[in-house]
């Protein structure tokens, strides 16, 4: 095991090789997409400063059923999805929104946001009342289900069966928890990895996204021609 002046100094050394501004560096049989990838924390060592064990446990079988691995791209676990989630919520996030009322939960779409909760309260409230349904139907939390209870358990909160006023929860919907819950999960999957998630790049890679590159004009009018540059992060990091 490192010790934590060495991890410190491993870190830093990458951190260097990701800010070369030069295209295709390789600095020890490092690419800078390489070193991107493991300057980023790993989920095995990340510890989350919103989410409590539990609700962590939740949003990492969540995300993992929601973006799977092993198909063409990388799945939201690789991506640290996860890490993208808490990091935004323990941040400011929500605090534009306007809280005064009234609100009616029942309103169009068009009418803009109708919850008397922040985002960080959304997800608190969301999973509390969804963790309550599977112990009730289950008789054990999401994170416990096999792959078959997972998806069970998100389709029912995205088509709004699950009840949450039978759970204390009277105010927010399912389906409007697991909106939210699926659309902070796309964010954090095609991220610039600055904000925690898109680890690596390897979703802008999938999908041949360039990113924050300063000018590729050029290529703008060339229809059906694959890019041949890799993607570049906000903080120059290039994949």
């Amino acid at each position: 095991m490192l010790l934590a002046s060495q991890t410190s100094r491993r870190k830093f050394l990458l951190s260097s090789l990701i800010a070369l501004p030069a295209m295709g560096v390789v600095v020890k049989g490092l690419s800078a997409a390489m070193a991107a990838d493991l300057v980023a924390p790993t989920l095995e060592t990340y510890r989350p400063t919103f989410f409590d064990p539990a609700q962590w446990a939740f949003i990492m079988a969540a995300c993992d059923c929601l973006i799977p691995g092993g198909g063409r791209g990388p799945g939201a676990l690789e991506t640290n999805v996860p890490v993208f989630l808490d990091q935004q919520l323990a941040g400011d996030l929500g605090s534009e929104i306007y809280l005064e009322g009234p609100f009616d939960v029942k309103a169009p779409a068009t009418l803009g946001y109708q919850l008397p909760y922040r985002p960080q309260e959304v997800y608190q409230k969301g999973i509390e009342a969804a963790q309550a349904w599977c112990q009730h139907t289950h008789g054990a939390n999401f994170a416990a289900l096999d792959e078959a209870g997972r998806v069970d358990a998100l389709k029912r909160l995205s088509s709004g069966e699950i009840n949450f006023a039978d759970f204390g929860e009277s105010i927010l919907g399912a389906k409007l928890f697991f909106g939210e819950l699926l659309k902070h999960a796309k964010q954090g999957y095609l991220a610039d990895p600055i904000y925690g998630g898109n680890k690596g790049m390897k979703a802008w890679i999938a999908i041949g996204f360039p990113g924050a590159r300063a000018s590729y004009l050029e290529w703008v009018a060339q229809h059906n021609v694959k890019y041949p540059l890799g993607p570049v992060s906000l903080s120059g990091e290039r994949g």
